[in-house]
């Protein structure tokens, strides 16, 4: 697959499912949780909706802006994306930039459905991986937002990574140069230099067959580095519906 072709194929219709998860029938919602607004998405919605979140933001508030974002809807189960670790399903600690209560929430008792919650750049890379049409390709992806988000795709096994922590420069994080913090720093040209940079060193040890670059700052990238793609923010969508079908059930655990 060209690069072209691969630019093309990571923005696909925002309402297209995976033929195994569309052939089931279940009508599955994605909640994508960032800092800023809790997300909401079923495949045939026309559109997402948002309530706000941040840093006070809870699980039992997401439970009460649930009725409001489903707006009657009734579905059959819950995809989260969190920006947090994910172990055999639940969140190994609380989101930074979240409240508090994450970790031991009863999801399943709260939104009275099959609940399944990923980290947020393993969804959205599993998203970009089924937009792509991938099939045993290694895909890195990288989501460029508020930190660094990381992820790889090994055909369908999914191995969230924490990347964004690992020494950089000057006694620094990828994180620290490359998520917003940097970019309000050095300015946007030097940003750009720096996400080059990173995705180089990157690129040189996780020998990746693409990378896909998303998150909302990837908009901000004149050029886009060599081997690398960009994947629409509306993959994050795509990779929550992926998980409920059988091709990707093993993506993600089923509370």
């Amino acid at each position: 697959m060209s690069a072209q072709s691969q630019s093309q194929a990571s923005s696909p219709s925002p309402t297209r499912l995976p033929s195994s998860a569309a052939g089931s029938r279940r009508i599955i919602c994605t909640l994508d949780i960032g800092g800023t607004n809790a997300k909401a998405r079923c495949a045939h919605w026309d559109d997402k909706r948002a309530a706000p979140s941040g840093p006070g933001y809870t699980p039992e508030q997401l439970a009460k802006d649930l009725p409001t974002l489903l707006a009657g809807e009734k579905v059959d189960g819950i995809t989260i994306g969190l920006p947090t670790p994910i172990r055999a399903g639940r969140p190994l600690m609380d989101p930074v930039n979240l409240g508090p209560g994450w970790k031991d929430f009863d999801y399943r008792a709260a939104f009275g459905v099959p609940v399944k919650i990923l980290n947020d750049a393993a969804m959205q890379a599993i998203g970009s991986h089924v937009a792509a049409g991938l099939t045993n390709e290694k895909m890195l992806f990288l989501g460029l937002g508020t930190g660094l988000g990381s992820a790889m795709v090994v055909g369908r096994q999914v191995l969230p990574m924490e990347l964004a922590h690992l020494p950089y420069k000057k006694g620094k994080s990828f994180e620290d140069f490359v998520g917003i913090r940097g970019r309000e720093r050095s300015g946007t040209r030097k940003w750009r230099g720096h996400v080059a940079e990173c995705v180089k060193i990157l690129r040189a040890a996780l020998l990746p067959d693409v990378v896909v670059l998303g998150g909302g700052n990837s908009k901000a990238l004149k050029d886009v580095p060599a081997g690398c793609v960009l994947g629409a923010n509306s993959n994050a969508f795509l990779g929550g519906y992926a998980v409920w079908s059988d091709e990707w059930a093993g993506a993600a655990t089923e509370l």
